[in-house]
Formats: structure tokens, sequence, C-alpha cells
């Protein structure tokens, strides 16, 4: 895993992304994330935000959380269509919200064992490993590692986890495997890596960085 990290370091940097201590923004903009590009995310958050925004005595403009849950659905949904498949995820943020105590907030999480605040996410609707591990890793730099498509590919042609394997195992696993502290660096490098070279279709192996240490590629006899 050293190994593997040092090259993608090579390749793409050492990110950082300092927790930013906001785990409900992080859930919304999880849920946003599903299906769509990171900037129609981005883009649907802020007309969301807009579309809901108080003035606030500290914050000039602070999404009212309680609006958004109360709205009529139609309007969530008006608002995060830049999003993609608006539908579904205007019921699932309003479903988490209504799921949540009044004034709806995860900032109690920073509290808790990973282990605790990952049962509590998972408890929401609709939440899974991915967006807990999200939530806990972004918000508040806690160990935990998503394992998004991306991730999971790469992952399973580098032979680190069993082909088919269910999500929750993927979790696992990758966590097992990452050294600490490494937790969001190989995350977000494993992700562009998926999405610049390793594609699922017609993966750039001959300009792999990590060729050499791949049995897929090894396997698919590529030079």
């Amino acid at each position: 895993m050293r190994a593997l990290r040092d090259r993608l370091r090579l390749v793409y940097g050492r990110p950082q992304a300092p927790p930013h201590r906001r785990p409900l923004d992080e859930l919304v903009l999880t849920v946003l994330s599903q299906s769509t590009s990171d900037r129609n995310r981005d883009v649907a958050f802020l007309r969301l935000r807009e579309r809901f925004a108080a003035v606030d005595a500290d914050l000039p403009l602070a999404t009212e959380w309680p609006a958004v849950r109360d709205a009529p659905v139609e309007e969530v949904e008006a608002a995060i269509r830049p999003g993609g498949i608006s539908k579904v995820k205007s019921e699932r943020i309003q479903a988490i919200l209504r799921a949540l105590p009044d004034p709806p907030s995860l900032d109690h999480l920073a509290d808790l064992d990973v282990e605790r605040a990952r049962t509590q996410l998972c408890a929401l609707p609709g939440v899974g490993r991915k967006t807990a591990a999200c939530v806990l890793l972004f918000s508040f730099g806690m160990r935990d590692v998503p394992v998004d498509t991306h991730v999971s590919r790469v992952g399973t042609r580098l032979g680190l986890f069993r082909p088919g394997a269910p999500f929750a195992e993927l979790h696992d696993d990758m966590l097992a495997f990452c050294p600490p502290g490494q937790e969001l660096e190989l995350h977000v490098n494993l992700l562009r890596h998926g999405r610049r070279t390793c594609t699922a279709q017609r993966p750039r192996c001959g300009e792999c960085a990590l060729r050499r240490m791949c049995p897929w590629a090894r396997a698919n006899a590529v030079a």
C-alpha cells in the first residue's frame, strides 16, 4: 500500500483537505454527488443553499435545513435539478432531515468514535458505508476510507479486493490496508486514477504508473 501510495503521489500529488466540520453539508453533498459530475453536484448544492437561505447574525448566508425539510418536495427537486435524478435525491434529503432531531444537525458525531458515528449515519434513510465514510473523513478527519465505483474498480484490478465483493467488505478491506493518516490521500488519488487512467471501458494501461504492480494488466497481456 505504501508503494501504491508513493506511485500515485508522483502522478497526482498529495491532496490536502482539512476537516471542515460541517457534517450535514457533507452528507447532502454526497447524496447530490450520486450519478453525476462534481460540477453538477456543486451547482445543485449552491442552488439549494440559495433557495433556502436566510440571514443569520453570524453568517450572512446560511442554509435553513428545517426549511429544506419542511418545504414541498417539488421545491427541493427544482432547486437540485442540475444534479440529476432530482426526484429521488430530493426525497432522500428530506427523509434524512426528518430522521434527525430538530433542528437537524450531525455535529454530535465529532464526540463519538468512528464505529459509533458510522452506525448512526448508516441508520439514516439511504445512507450506506460510502456516504458515511465521506462524512466522517471530510468533516472530522476520522479514520475511514470511502470506496466508490472508481476506488473499487482500481482496487479490484490491483488485487486488493476480492472480485465481486460487496461494498461493506471493500470498505473493511480498504480500512485494514490503509496506513493510518493516509485515508484521504489514498481515497482521492485512487478516485483520480479511476477517472483519468483506469477507466471502466478502455483503460489506458500503456501510460499507467501502476502497470507493473497490476495483476489485471498482466492477465490481459497489456504491454
